[in-house]
């Protein structure tokens, strides 16, 4: 009898087993095939949903588009701030700046809207074939919260340099030039300079002062300021992705509101304290990049450019125009009347070296060669 049940017990057992897992194998057959049947359901819609093939003139408006913004990316980026009277001046800056430059640029004019007309009449009156090498685009003057504080800081709008990283937020980098410049050299020359930054230099200056007898810096300034004599922000490289991930513009705001009482040439005043906290941040090249009547007035004191000649001319305090500086005034009038059509060769430089070589008598005509050399070596080379 014991037996009998421990048999009809284990055959229970079995057949409740064998039913279980008949169970789950018919469970799992249906589930894959739903499973499979999705997937060809999937598959054909997929198929029924596969993006329509582009039409000629959507290729083609993808195309120039990508273009456009490699252009943006591979071309020289130059910006400017015009105010008051400077519009003819600057004008005369952009013909320096794509007069040797292979590179395309694109200039970011910063203007008061009433230069706005003048200047892209002038802009636009120029051949084609010199239009193409260049665009630009202008906007208006604008400060932290419309401050007309910060307009009159130093010169009519100078400080406008202080907020294009957070104006341009397109741009990686740019040569920023106050319009008083006039460029001897290609503008590849100074940009490349970018390539010798370091991992956290943002800013590109020349120094203010070669000798420490005459430095303005070292002897006046009642703030701090970068190294021993300073730095002139009149040329300056702008990596502006960097200054944006710096703590440029709050610092900046941040110094004003501590020294303003105390700073003199506003703007370059302020950057020369930034600099002074933050020196790692600072690339200084040598006063060739920047040569201005300082650097032969009294004696030559800038020995790159006695070597090699001047690449950037910085006519400050209107010495491009008045009576002070003959040498820098017939750099900036000769540049101004070429007007495209003239060789560069025959006529324009031969009119630059006699320009020069007529204010001979005076301190910065006796280096002529250092307002020529670059100028030559460039157009020698290219025309051969």
């Amino acid at each position: 009898m014991r037996r009998r049940m421990i048999f009809k017990f284990g055959l229970t057992v079995i057949v409740v087993v064998a039913v279980c897992m008949f169970y789950v194998i018919h469970q799992q057959a249906d589930h894959n095939a739903q499973e499979s049947a999705t997937k060809q359901d999937r598959g054909v819609q997929n198929q029924s949903e596969k993006p329509k093939e582009m039409t000629k003139e959507e290729k083609l408006r993808l195309a120039q588009k990508e273009k456009k913004e490699k252009r943006w990316r591979d071309s020289i980026h130059l910006s400017i701030v015009v105010c008051g009277d400077r519009g003819n001046e600057s004008i005369t800056l952009i013909k320096s700046a794509i007069l040797f430059t292979k590179t395309y640029v694109f200039i970011h004019i910063f203007a008061e809207e009433d230069l706005h007309s003048s200047l892209k009449h002038q802009l636009k009156s120029w051949p084609s074939l010199v239009k193409k090498k260049f665009e630009y685009i202008l906007y208006g003057i604008s400060f932290p919260g419309s401050n007309q504080e910060w307009k009159m800081l130093f010169k009519p709008c100078a400080s406008q340099r202080l907020f294009i990283p957070s104006l341009l937020t397109n741009v990686d980098s740019l040569v920023y030039v106050d319009t008083d410049v006039i460029f001897l050299s290609p503008l590849e020359d100074i940009w490349f300079h970018f390539s010798r930054f370091n991992k956290t230099q943002s800013v590109a200056l020349a120094p203010e002062s070669e000798d420490r007898q005459t430095g303005w810096y070292n002897r006046f300034a009642r703030h701090p300021y970068y190294g021993e004599l300073g730095v002139n922000s009149g040329v300056m490289l702008m990596n502006l992705t960097r200054l944006r991930n710096s703590t440029w513009l709050p610092s900046i705001v941040q110094y004003y509101k501590e020294y303003k009482l105390k700073i003199t040439w506003g703007d370059q005043d302020l950057i020369n304290i930034y600099f002074h906290f933050h020196p790692d941040e600072l690339y200084v090249y040598p006063c060739e990049w920047n040569y201005r009547p300082d650097h032969c007035m009294y004696m030559s004191v800038c020995k790159g450019a006695d070597h090699s000649g001047a690449y950037v001319l910085h006519g400050s305090r209107r010495s491009m125009h008045n009576e002070k500086q003959p040498a820098f005034k017939a750099v900036y009038s000769t540049f101004k009347e070429y007007d495209f059509y003239d060789n560069l060769k025959t006529s324009f430089l031969p009119r630059l070296q006699k320009n020069i070589a007529a204010t001979s008598d005076t301190p910065c005509g006796t280096v002529g060669h250092i307002f020529t050399t670059r100028v030559a070596q460039y157009i020698n080379h290219t025309e051969k």
